[in-house]
């Protein structure tokens, strides 16, 4: 097949909507979870890219989220726990013209899946990676899971987890990922900011997405859903511009040396004195992740949501493409038996 769409085809294309994207299976979530919204606006999004349907792909793993494949009207696998993000690699090496999704959840990617994950960020393919963070085990009935907060008491945890959570973000940043970013299923529109933002990188993008499940942990992350605490709680991250947050856009973030500090503007510091958000600054984007206190405790940070780090770097498919076409013209044809014996060999007797 060739490129995903030339110019001439583009205008040639049939005009998608959401309903194009969604098919006639029956939607098995629990009523109220937040997976709905979460499909609901990557459907929204997906007419927008200028996209041929058959040129993308959805590869899951196992857990809730993973059944998305069925509800998208796009190419799309159930693969195995924890090596969906394996899976589309190897897809896309094969097939790099294809638009290439991964979606998971915190167990399966963080957890079986972890070693999987690492390993597809820095190696940079040209995937975006979707993980459904809701600090639960919610297909397998309410085990805790590696981003589920300590003293989380579960069916497994009966006294309260003893494990420290993952911080997701921190973990994609030490793995040098190129594009890291955050949202939540009950901000529909800054969702939508976030997968348009995620699809137009060109490189490995994972977007943590703060996903409800209202059966097993309901309210994990109300404090920054709710529109009674949202305000005081969450921090929107905008290129070029200040950290401001609050009801009414009173306070922000300052560096005091590498620590971030709360002041109120106009009282303690000018919006000339505030931090000036640049997703091209990989130190900063340091201190951002790590901006992950817990809001029940007095004087902590407001939660980052937003796009954190974007750099350029090259993609892992089009380096392994250059070498290949690089081999065959010196080399032509490979010789496979010559390879696999090496130069290490001797000859007994």
């Amino acid at each position: 097949m060739s490129e995903i769409t030339t110019a001439a085809e583009k205008t040639t294309m049939p005009v998608l909507t959401a309903k194009d994207f969604a098919t006639d299976q029956e939607v098995r979530w629990c009523p109220g979870c937040g997976d709905y919204s979460i499909l609901a606006q990557v459907q929204k999004v997906m007419p927008t890219l200028g996209i041929p349907k058959e040129n993308i792909v959805i590869v899951s793993g196992i857990g809730c989220s993973s059944r998305f494949p069925y509800y998208m009207n796009t190419y799309g696998m159930h693969s195995i726990h924890g090596r969906a993000a394996a899976i589309a690699s190897g897809l896309k090496a094969a097939r790099p013209e294809l638009s290439v999704w991964v979606v998971s959840g915190d167990g399966d990617s963080l957890s079986i899946g972890g070693n999987h994950t690492i390993h597809f960020l820095r190696r940079n393919f040209d995937i975006n990676l979707l993980i459904f963070n809701n600090q639960i085990y919610g297909l397998t009935k309410g085990q805790y899971s590696p981003t589920s907060e300590k003293n989380k008491v579960t069916k497994s945890t009966p006294m309260g987890s003893i494990d420290h959570p993952f911080n997701p973000l921190a973990l994609a940043l030490g793995a040098d990922a190129s594009f890291i970013a955050r949202s939540m299923d009950r901000d529909p529109k800054h969702l939508q900011a976030m997968l348009l933002r995620a699809q137009a990188h060109k490189g490995a993008s994972l977007l943590e997405i703060y996903q409800n499940c209202n059966i097993f942990n309901d309210g994990a992350f109300e404090t920054f859903t709710e529109k009674g605490t949202k305000a005081e709680e969450v921090l929107f991250l905008e290129q070029g511009k200040p950290l401001i947050f609050g009801a009414t856009q009173n306070k922000g973030i300052k560096l005091d040396g590498f620590k971030p500090v709360i002041v109120e503007i106009g009282k303690d510091a000018s919006i000339n004195d505030l931090w000036i958000h640049d997703e091209r600054d990989f130190y900063k984007a340091q201190i951002l992740v790590r901006m992950f206190d817990d809001p029940r405790v007095e004087g902590h940070l407001p939660r980052p949501f937003g796009v954190f780090y974007e750099t350029d770097r090259a993609c892992y498919e089009d380096v392994m493409a250059m070498q290949i076409e690089e081999a065959i013209a010196k080399k032509g044809k490979g010789d496979l038996d010559k390879l696999l014996k090496g130069s290490e060999t001797w000859t007994i007797g």
